[in-house]
């Protein structure tokens, strides 16, 4: 054997050697994409990994305990047997916002869904509801959202109905900002979301609306500044009667809307003013409005559009940083005056008020008694009926 067959050897052992020992070293782990905090849009945000939109999840849970219609009315449900007097509720909301920016301006993406339980009507069957759904980008805003007439919809919760109009609807919007919190919208929005019906002659059926046709056109003008807000607004509605009503009409709402912060009272008071009138809309007016949107006048050819305003106000205020009130006071008023028909006028009168404890940011528990007088006139008999609800609420949110 020769020397150089001796260091070939011992160089071959050497490298087999190292070799088995580099393959008993650890293999290095791929990289983790961590869950980065976004504070672009407010607390809440972060990343989805491996992009560049935020997400914020959110929700709450809400439960209630309701006293229905105790006025010392004999049509109450306390005065009936068949009546619920008493009623619960279960709800439970889960809620994604998505945010990118991009080149074009924000794009969003924001899911509110809302799943009920009541004690009443749907108690073997809960529903789930799909309050808000919509896509922005830019100034665009499409899917189903609050109706961009809406502006003041009460401080108090109005588990009766206000007298504002707090609808949702599908629409397509776009939005434009002059800068300085001063804003402009134009809306075209799914006028089946606020149909109020049309009345035949007999006032027995409000079912004499036909298919549709045109969309509600809404318009406003905002300001958002740190004195609060103010907002403008209209709306253009089309009552078209079906086969059974060959006539058809343009019904139309206006209205204006403040509200004040009032720090001078205790941080985070609000004080809020609304006022609105509607001919052939009154669901512009008041969400539930006990009148329809016209009458007939002569059966299958004719009808009247109705006519309304309302007014209302609320505040809100911290007794102390955990105690708090709201109250809410409306008042509608509807008129259809059907020619040779008696004529139909409904006025309204609610007022809610409330009392909240909020020890825990996003918890609280309070109740609310609210107050609701209807009268109704047709052709000078006059009905009235008084309700009266509490409610106990116990509510958390994240």
């Amino acid at each position: 054997m020769t020397i150089k067959t001796l260091i070939l050897g011992a160089a071959a052992g050497t490298l087999a050697v190292a070799g088995a020992q580099a393959a008993d070293l650890p293999v290095a782990p791929e990289p983790v994409d961590y869950v980065r905090v976004c504070d672009a849009y407010g607390s809440g945000f972060f990343y989805i990994p491996g992009t560049e939109t935020c997400l914020r999840v959110g929700g709450g849970m809400r439960v209630e305990y309701r006293f229905n219609d105790f006025a010392d009315d004999v049509n109450t449900n306390w005065g009936t047997r068949g009546g619920d007097a008493t009623s619960t509720r279960a709800r439970a909301y889960v809620r994604f916002d998505s945010r990118t920016n991009t080149e074009y301006g924000l794009l969003r993406t924001y899911v509110d869904l809302w799943f009920t339980g009541n004690s009443t009507g749907t108690a073997n069957n809960p529903t789930v509801t799909l309050w808000n759904g919509f896509i922005q980008f830019g100034g665009f805003t499409f899917g189903r959202a609050e109706s961009f007439f809406d502006f003041y919809t009460g401080d108090a919760w109005g588990i009766m109905q206000q007298g504002f109009s707090d609808h949702r609807t599908n629409l397509f919007a776009y939005t434009y900002g002059f800068g300085n919190g001063v804003s402009a919208t134009l809306s075209v929005e799914d006028a089946t979301f606020v149909r109020n019906g049309i009345a035949n002659v007999a006032r027995n059926s409000s079912a004499l609306y036909g298919g549709h046709k045109m969309p509600d056109l809404v318009a406003n003008l905002r300001v958002d500044q740190g004195w609060g807000s103010a907002q403008l607004m209209g709306a253009v509605h089309q009552v078209w009667g079906g086969n059974a009503l060959q006539d058809s009409a343009v019904g139309w709402a206006i209205g204006a809307g403040v509200t004040f912060n009032a720090p001078m009272l205790a941080a985070g008071d609000t004080i809020s003013f609304q006022g609105t009138y509607s001919d052939g809309a009154v669901r512009y007016v008041h969400e539930s409005a006990a009148i329809w949107d016209a009458a007939e006048t002569v059966a299958g050819t004719s009808m009247e559009t109705t006519t309304g305003w309302g007014i209302g106000a609320g505040l809100t205020h911290h007794w102390t940083p955990m105690l708090s009130s709201a109250l809410t006071a409306t008042y509608v008023s509807f008129d259809n005056d059907r020619g040779a028909l008696p004529d139909i006028e409904v006025d309204q009168l609610g007022i809610q008020g409330n009392l909240v404890w909020s020890p825990v940011k996003g918890f609280l528990m309070g109740v609310e008694l609210e107050y609701e007088s209807t009268e109704q006139e047709i052709g000078g008999v006059s009905t009235d009926d008084d309700d009266l609800m509490a409610i106990f609420r116990v509510q958390r949110t994240f």
